[in-house]
C-alpha cells in the first residue's frame, strides 16, 4: 500500500489510572472507548475535549492511540 493511500487510525480511550503520572488503568471493563479516527488532528480535538471534561479529577485520563502504528510498526516515521 502507498505512504498516500495507508490510513492513519488513532483511537481515543479513557479511564481510571492508579497513578496519574502513569498509563496503568484500574478498570479495563469500564474503559471509555470513545472513538477511532482517520485523522490526528480530529482524534486530538476529540482527546483534548474529554480530557477538559475531566481536568478536575487527576485519576481519569484520555489518550489517543496511534493504531496504525500498532498495525505496522515497520514503517519508517513520517515527518
Amino acid at each position: 500500500m502507498s505512504e498516500e493511500t495507508r490510513s492513519k487510525i488513532h483511537l481515543v480511550m479513557g479511564g481510571r489510572v492508579k497513578d496519574p503520572r502513569g498509563l496503568e488503568f484500574e478498570n479495563l471493563d469500564q474503559m471509555d472507548l470513545v472513538g477511532v479516527y482517520d485523522n490526528f488532528e480530529e482524534a486530538e480535538d476529540v482527546w483534548r475535549g474529554k480530557a477538559q471534561l475531566t481536568v478536575d479529577d487527576a485519576e481519569m485520563k484520555y489518550v489517543v492511540v496511534h493504531l496504525h502504528k500498532l498495525l505496522e510498526p515497520d514503517l519508517p516515521e513520517e515527518e
